[in-house]
């Protein structure tokens, strides 16, 4: 596992677990896009990776999942096995991807959108663009604008010097989707309005022996929770699921925890 710090999420990106051997391909806006669709029932479940992950950032929930749905997961272009492009993507870049997708894959009916980290970004651009085409929601440890606001509150002066540091790391980096969605719009874009529908929000306030920066501190993790907690209770259908028992990635730390929880998000699901 590699550690990179990037724009507003300071989180570590996931290395693939291996090659996933039963993958497609299709064309999307003239790029080979991966994917795996897998399981039936009443509701399709679309996973969305974070970071620069690929499809194989689910593979420890996929094959739980395809036992209650039907299920897609796919690795965005420039990401696992999909076209690896040099281009800076934005949310609503991908948000429109995903639409032609969905598309070419003959999936007319709203999905159930499951995303983690920067995924989970792109996930309420799709819900706040394209309400018509979803129908409940899960957000994963998901990347937020106000992560910055969280260590501000902590630490002022010091807040400052790690996010110029972190900008500049994400900036030298060539290919910033975070740059794009964060540091270049002014001012500082907000949650964007999403339909009444069942959203869940899973949040991990696990502390840390060692925090690299102001956003892993121990206030930081409990501010983060509150963060999520006060969001996903906003809406009138929302439920925040907190926990201490993994960090970033509670798909690989605590696979059954996610699937009862998606289990149970489709049961609240018409």
């Amino acid at each position: 596992m590699r550690i990179l710090f990037t724009a507003i999420i300071f989180y570590s990106l996931f290395t693939p677990h291996g090659v996933i051997a039963s993958t497609a391909k299709v064309q999307v806006n003239g790029f080979d896009v991966e994917y795996e669709l897998a399981g039936d029932g009443k509701h399709t479940i679309l996973l969305e990776a974070g970071g620069s992950a690929g499809l194989s950032d689910w593979e420890p929930v996929f094959e739980s999942l395809t036992k209650h749905a039907k299920v897609i997961r796919y690795s965005r272009i420039g990401n696992g096995g999909s076209a690896q492009i040099k281009k800076n993507y934005s949310s609503e870049e991908y948000a429109a991807e995903v639409v032609q997708l969905l598309k070419v894959l003959k999936v007319e009916e709203p999905v159930v959108y499951v995303a983690h980290s920067y995924g989970a970004y792109i996930a309420r651009v799709f819900a706040a663009t394209y309400p018509n085409s979803i129908k409940a929601l899960m957000l994963i440890e998901p990347a937020s604008e106000h992560d910055v606001d969280i260590m501000r509150a902590i630490d002022l002066p010091r807040a400052e010097k790690e996010i110029a540091a972190i900008k500049l790391d994400d900036m030298k980096n060539g290919m910033s989707n975070q740059y794009l969605d964060f540091w270049a719009k002014r001012p500082l874009p907000d949650y964007p309005q999403i339909a009444d529908i069942p959203v869940t929000v899973i949040a991990s306030v696990k502390k840390y022996k060692k925090p690299p920066v102001l956003f892993f501190t121990d206030q930081a993790r409990e501010m983060w929770g509150d963060l999520h907690s006060k969001w996903a209770n906003a809406f009138p259908q929302g439920e925040i699921v907190i926990t201490n028992k993994s960090y970033h990635y509670p798909q690989n730390d605590e696979p059954k925890m996610v699937v009862t929880q998606i289990v149970k998000l489709l049961e609240r699901t018409q």
